[in-house]
């Protein structure tokens, strides 16, 4: 008679266990991933902040009275840097106060104008060509500078390189094309910046013409959008393009 097999091991594991390992492991993986990126060095913007509240011997006329502000949007990227766009209505306030704003440029149109979004590289302010040019034109309205000029102490300040990209919509350039359209108006922003002190080896300029649309080109209100101007604060110091 054959004899029994000596079960040594025990009662044989659930089939389940193999699932639920699995499944932890995927968990795992993305939570490494959303920390991955928030990669930005927390104590050297912690010291840039630090800096702000003690020393304020560096300040112009279009910084002074503006750090503490950006110290506290800088804290509010930092505590959840994947969690910006649920501060986005708190950052637009605190960068572009209404009391501040050009007579031209109501509260409403900044809302419908600036947005703020999350990208691989970082965070990119994102404003409509309509808020910053003339119609069809690459040269900056006067109330665009004084939008810009809100922006510039949070430029200043950020510790990693910033890059100005210019888009356009679908539709073809009568005098241009839209590479160098949009070439040229990140260009402008980008020199604004650059004549009001913010060094230039820190900015990079990018032209991707009507390439990663963020509307629908097929309505004008999504054309409206694809025109615009980023401008990407990248959350790796030191990592220049």
């Amino acid at each position: 008679m054959a004899r029994k097999k000596n079960n040594k091991g025990g009662p044989p594991k659930p089939i389940w266990m193999l699932t639920f390992s699995d499944l932890v492991t995927v968990m795992l993986t993305f939570f490494v991933l959303v920390l991955s990126m928030a990669t930005m060095d927390r104590e050297y913007v912690r010291e840039i902040v630090t800096v702000f509240q003690q020393d304020v011997g560096f300040l112009t006329p279009k910084t002074a009275g503006r750090l503490p502000d950006v110290a506290v949007i800088m804290e509010d990227i930092l505590d959840n840097p994947w969690d910006i766009l649920e501060k986005e209505d708190r950052i637009k306030d605190l960068l572009f106060p209404e009391q501040e704003l050009p007579p031209e440029v109501s509260k409403s149109t900044l809302e419908k104008n600036l947005e703020i979004l999350m990208r691989p590289e970082g965070i990119a302010l994102m404003m409509t060509g309509d808020l910053l040019f003339p119609f069809a034109e690459t040269t900056l309205q006067p109330h665009a500078r004084q939008i810009l000029d809100q922006l510039i102490p949070l430029v200043k300040a950020w510790p990693a390189p910033v890059n100005v990209a210019g888009y356009t919509d679908n539709i073809p350039g009568i005098y241009m094309d839209n590479y160098e359209f949009a070439a040229e108006r990140a260009m402008a922003v980008a020199e604004y910046f650059i004549i009001n002190d913010i060094e230039q080896d820190r900015l990079s300029v990018s032209a991707y013409g009507e390439h990663f649309p963020v509307g629908d080109n097929d309505t004008e209100r999504g054309r409206a959008r694809n025109r615009r101007v980023e401008v990407l604060l990248k959350k790796t110091p030191g990592a220049y393009m």
